[in-house]
């Protein structure tokens, strides 16, 4: 017996104990006075068993016969089970049940059948146990880099992001504090970093668009690999750029954005640091080192694999945007809604429809290339678009106002001024009556 016909045997007693009237007895099992008395007189006939539903314990009148219970299940065991990699769940069983053997049952039916023999667990499969990924064995092999958001400020300024460099062999720490993880904020970061230790060999960063992105439609049809202003620096310093497919890939340099995120805040609120230029000054003079010295292991392997670190002109002429713009033919590209006239020089013929390289630098500062010569330009202003001249509607039909029936407007082919033509002209339309066709 189930819960509820256990409750209505009890409910029944106290009535024959004479502990509740029907009445009441109704109310409790949440059904009508008419059901609590056939209920009643069904346990006074027979007793408890008598509130048993029929059916209990009798097979389903819906149910599958026996002899094709046994067909399916011998089915089963000779061609679809075997170890957990070979046997087939019951949804895939079902369905080729029903393509080469020609027998429709449900996957729930079948489930039950094969969970009965044995043939099936409920336990599912676990995932693949993931060993944690060891550390590089070589200072500079690969450096992890990535944006934390976080109130670093407090109160005191802005809400900001601090850009996180960690060496994935030493966990040697380079930071720098901006307002959003942006192509320069990640530029001056790796910057930093080159001017200290030289240039690695890989970074290890997120799928965002800053450093990874997806190619176009056009792009796929032409087969060319994807590369945003960032990558393309990267490539000019040989620096492989490798996304993580999750936070836990990178965790050594999100688990040292926890650590930012408790000591570099307490360390900025004593000093009562309020603005990112503060902030920066005090990572690189006191925070960093200190940081680096605490945390810092020596690699496995003492080769240092960084590259050998550029001149300032070479990272200046490397960390920069690069735009390909057309040239027009009175030698004026757009760049950023700017209009820039370029300077013909000694040249007697301008390059016009060919593409320009327009090069940006974080201050603003901007130079056009062609064929890799620098070439003079001037600044134009924005042209102001030319107002536009209202038509001035005639008196006779004003807005809103319906024209007369008599109206031009209103009269038809037929009654318009007939068409002469003149000597040599061609003649009139085939079709339209005129007075000078006969």
């Amino acid at each position: 017996m189930n819960t509820r016909e256990l409750e209505r045997v009890e409910v029944m007693g106290r009535v024959a104990r004479g502990g509740l009237k029907l009445l009441d007895a109704a109310v409790m099992l949440q059904v009508s006075y008419r059901q609590v008395k056939r209920l009643w007189r069904r346990y006074r006939e027979v007793g408890g068993k008598g509130l048993k539903h029929g059916n209990a314990g009798r097979p389903s009148n819906r149910g599958k016969p026996m002899k094709l219970r046994r067909r399916v299940l011998n089915l089963i065991k000779k061609k679809y089970s075997g170890s957990e990699e070979e046997r087939f769940g019951p949804s895939l069983a079902a369905e080729h049940l029903a393509e080469e053997d020609g027998i429709v049952v449900d996957h729930e039916t079948l489930r039950r059948w094969m969970l009965a023999e044995q043939l099936w667990n409920r336990q599912r499969k676990r995932k693949k146990h993931c060993k944690r990924r060891e550390r590089k064995q070589h200072f500079g092999e690969l450096v992890q880099l990535d944006g934390s958001f976080h109130d670093w400020l407090e109160d005191r300024g802005p809400r900001g992001c601090l850009m996180n460099m960690v060496d994935d062999a030493t966990s040697h720490t380079q930071a720098h504090m901006g307002k959003e993880e942006t192509i320069w904020a990640a530029a001056n970061v790796l910057r930093r970093w080159i001017e200290k230790y030289g240039v690695p060999r890989a970074l290890y960063t997120d799928w965002k668009n800053v450093y990874i992105r997806q190619a176009t439609s056009a792009e796929q049809l032409r087969g060319e690999v994807p590369v945003t202003q960032f990558g393309r620096m990267c490539q000019k310093l040989n620096i492989r750029i490798i996304a993580a497919s999750s936070p836990q890939a990178k965790g050594r340099v999100e688990r040292n954005h926890g650590t930012h995120q408790d000591r570099l805040i307490k360390k900025m609120r004593r000093k009562a640091i309020d603005s990112y230029e503060w902030a920066n000054e005090y990572l690189e003079s006191e925070y960093l080192p200190a940081h680096n010295r605490r945390f810092a292991r020596p690699p496995a392997k003492p080769e240092n694999y960084h590259g050998r670190k550029p001149t300032a002109q070479e990272l200046h002429q490397m960390f920069r945007l690069e735009t390909e713009r057309t040239i027009s033919n009175d030698w004026v590209i757009r760049h950023n809604g700017l209009y820039l006239q370029l300077q013909p020089g000694n040249r007697h013929y301008g390059p016009t429809k060919s593409k320009a390289l327009v090069c940006e630098w974080e201050d603003g500062t901007i130079q056009v290339y062609y064929r890799r010569q620098r070439i003079a330009f001037t600044e134009l202003l924005e042209p102001k678009p030319q107002p536009t001249q209202t038509v001035p509607v005639p008196a006779r039909v004003q807005p809103g106002r319906k024209a007369k029936k008599d109206h031009p407007w209103r009269r038809g082919y037929q009654n318009m001024k007939p068409w002469i033509p003149k000597r040599g002209s061609v003649g009139p339309l085939v079709g339209i009556p005129t007075s000078a066709s006969p």
